[in-house]
């Protein structure tokens, strides 16, 4: 419900707190007292557009915010999946519009596009009025309500499984269905880049390890020459004899000396295992020296013509050989696909079939359901329109067939109406009246008993061209519909106001010379003096207040 709504600069309002209930709420004023700015101010935040001269004069903004609370889970499940949080079923909407007439539109301080915020309000509240029914104008808003009424949600669902597989179904033999010819070249293309990639038998590493080979045998000369001379000093060949050797010389004079000097017995170990070691990397070194029989030059060219075949792959295929094995695989899969289409076309048809029969049995299911409920619907609605002093209307939720199927079923659905005797029946939004239109809506959500899930609703002077007398029968309806939700009224009618649960006072004043609305929740005894000016002429009467108490006191007639 909407717990309170908070208002800057707009109009005649400086500012203006309001702090709402449960149950039926009626605004009353004297013309141009600045009732139309609270509807002004909830339209704001519907994301209705709103011209920026509502902007109080000398003040650089317009300011409208509201909490919400109380939200059902299934708003705020719905309100999640539009990544809005509602931390204990609570949301905090503010609307801001400045001069350059730019709206900055926020829920819970996030800043959200207006398309964002009409989906979000839609959710919270419906404004009705002389201008304003959006519910009457949306053809998915029929679907809802009629779902609801007939508790039909179980029955859609089962049906949108079916018709979610049947277009997914529907792309995937679409992606199927190209051009053959456009098939034909693309499986060419495949078939060599394949053969291309295969050709040259590339193999992970590969590219890395005849980089570093190449790095070797350019410099193979300076290689050469320092391992020839380490095995020359190694061997003995360069000024002095072998060097293994005469580390196991050391070590067999140092033996000798052992049983006298014990240190010497320990160096003659490791002079010996050192002659071993240098023994050993003596023949590593002479073996370096044998790994290039063949000419290096000849090498050289064949690995810069393998690198070259390389880098040309990579240039068509990838950034390395991963890469490019990658690219390979993934072509082969998609040759793969082609050359198997035609099966699995076949395969989708086949399934598309079935899944349209499946589909259209749901459908059927669905619309059979809809149809009792809004035959029944129709008909007490059209008992509300006769009590609200429209008999002669003719209502009717108009489900049709049809063979094709879409989210919603096999069914369009219309609200139709025929406002005169004679007339034939047409859709609500073409020829109905503002102030037919909130009396339809009126009695539509009386039927329908606020199953369109949101729990604010507001009339807008909904009583406007009506006598007293219906405009009790108006009041006694929505009193109604309150006891299951949230209604507020703007209303210039005491039959209405006396029935209301809570009863606020819209009046201008001046202050410092500049008009300026406030607005106050009233006592009984103000009830009575406002619903009494409201019956009265020039000065009230005590028959006029006499007359308030008692539509206060017997809410009931």
């Amino acid at each position: 419900m909407l717990r309170s709504l908070h208002i800057e600069n707009i109009a005649v309002v400086k500012s203006a707190d309001i702090e709402l209930g449960l149950g039926f709420t009626v605004l009353t004023g004297e013309t141009g007292a600045g009732k139309s700015v609270i509807i002004d101010s909830i339209n704001m935040l519907t994301g209705a557009k709103v011209s920026r001269d509502v902007i109080r004069s000398g003040e650089d903004y317009a300011l409208s915010e509201a909490v919400f609370d109380g939200l059902s889970d299934e708003v705020a499940s719905k309100l999640s999946e539009m990544g809005i949080d509602c931390e204990d079923g609570e949301i905090v909407v503010t609307c801001k519009m400045n001069l350059d007439g730019r709206t900055v539109n926020r829920i819970n301080g996030r800043s959200v596009t207006r398309t964002t915020l009409k989906e979000i309000a839609r959710l919270l509240i419906s404004i009705h009025g002389q201008n304003d029914s959006q519910m009457l104008f949306s053809k998915n808003s029929y679907y809802e309500l009629t779902d609801s009424y007939g508790e039909c949600f179980g029955e859609r669902e089962r049906y949108r499984e079916i018709f979610r597989s049947l277009e997914e179904t529907r792309r995937k033999l679409k992606e199927l269905d190209t051009d053959e010819e456009e098939k034909a070249r693309r499986r060419d293309m495949l078939e060599y880049q394949i053969k291309d990639i295969d050709s040259k038998r590339l193999k992970v590493g590969e590219e890395e390890a005849l980089e570093s080979e190449k790095l070797r045998l350019k410099n193979i000369e300076k290689i050469n020459k320092h391992i020839n001379f380490a095995e020359r000093v190694l061997s003995g060949g360069e000024r002095g004899g072998d060097v293994a050797y005469m580390l196991s010389r050391a070590s067999e004079s140092l033996g000798k000396i052992s049983d006298v000097v014990p240190k010497a017995g320990e160096l003659a170990e490791k002079l010996m295992d050192m002659s071993y070691e240098v023994a050993d990397v003596a023949d590593e070194v002479k073996a370096l020296s044998d790994m290039d029989s063949e000419n290096a030059d000849d090498k050289l060219d064949k690995i810069e013509s393998r690198l070259e075949v390389i880098s040309s792959l990579k240039r068509r295929y990838g950034r390395d050989i991963e890469a490019i094995l990658a690219f390979r695989d993934k072509a082969a899969a998609e040759l793969d696909a082609i050359e198997s289409a035609d099966e699995n076309a076949e395969k989708y048809r086949i399934e598309i079939a079935r899944l349209e029969k499946d589909a259209m049995a749901a459908a059927l299911e669905l619309s059979h359901k809809r149809r009792i409920a809004a035959e029944k619907a129709s008909k007490g609605i059209m008992d509300v329109l006769a009590y609200l002093d429209m008999p002669k209307v003719k209502f009717l939720i108009d489900v049709k067939q049809s063979d094709t199927l879409t989210s919603y079923g096999c069914d369009k659905i219309e609200f139709l109406v025929a406002t005169n005797p004679g007339e034939p029946m047409m859709p609500m939004s073409d020829i109905a009246s503002g102030g037919e239109m909130a009396r339809i809506m009126l009695a539509i959500r009386s039927v329908l008993n606020e199953k369109d899930g949101v729990s604010c609703s507001v009339y807008d002077e909904i009583d406007t061209g009506i006598s007293g007398k219906t405009s009790r029968k108006i009041g006694i309806k929505l009193h109604s519909i309150a006891a299951d939700s949230q209604v507020l009224c703007v209303t210039h009618s005491a039959q209405i106001a006396t029935l209301a649960d809570s009863h606020f006072l819209i009046s201008k004043k001046e202050v410092e010379g500049r008009a300026q609305t406030s607005i106050r929740l009233l006592s009984y005894g103000e009830r009575v003096e406002e619903a009494a000016r409201i019956l009265g002429g020039i000065s009230i009467t005590e028959a006029q207040r006499q007359a308030a108490r008692d539509m206060l006191d017997n809410k009931s007639e």
